[in-house]
């Protein structure tokens, strides 16, 4: 049941962008594989091979170390509501960093959040799609508030002191490439 493509057609990007959550895999070499899931208004593709989506502060920072390790990514969105899909993109990602060369350009088609520690440029290799039968529906409601507020309230100096102390190093002891 499952199809492949060398690149995300116009059809497969419109699905893309009306999800309301996503998940993210990496894996290190050695090591825990993380799989996270994402939501908010936080990801774009911008080319028929290339996705960008902005990452924002949080407990860990296990992609960025994985990342900076193999650049090996894997995006999956799954269908909840209408016409059963699951969708994946399997590729190579860089991280960039607010203030390095490159983060504006890529910033100007993500909105200005709160708590923004990085953007994630993954360049996809290969696209699959399946059926997604075993899906269940789900309603959206809303999205959650709770990590742009906290990340509101901190301030660029709390914030920069948080990241340093809970961001620098993964679960398995790697560096996550996140600046000084």
């Amino acid at each position: 049941m499952a199809t492949s493509y060398n690149n995300i057609s116009p059809e497969l990007t419109d699905f893309i962008h009306r999800q309301h959550i996503y998940f993210v895999a990496t894996a290190p070499h050695d090591g825990h594989v993380n799989l996270s899931p994402k939501g908010m208004d936080s990801l774009r593709v911008i080319a028929p091979n290339r996705i960008i989506w902005l990452n924002l502060t949080g407990s860990g920072n296990e992609t960025a170390a994985h990342v900076l390790e193999n650049g090996r990514m894997t995006l999956m969105w799954c269908a909840t509501e209408g016409k059963p899909l699951i969708l994946r993109a399997y590729g190579t990602a860089r991280t960039v960093h607010p203030g390095e060369a490159g983060f504006a350009e890529l910033a100007v088609h993500l909105p200005d959040t709160p708590g923004a520690r990085q953007i994630f440029d993954l360049v996809v290799e290969k696209v699959q799609t399946s059926c997604g039968y075993a899906v269940p529906y789900m309603d959206f409601r809303e999205d959650r508030t709770q990590l742009v507020s906290w990340a509101s309230k901190q301030g660029p100096e709390r914030m920069k002191n948080y990241q340093q102390t809970k961001n620098r190093v993964s679960i398995d002891g790697l560096p996550t490439g996140l600046p000084e």
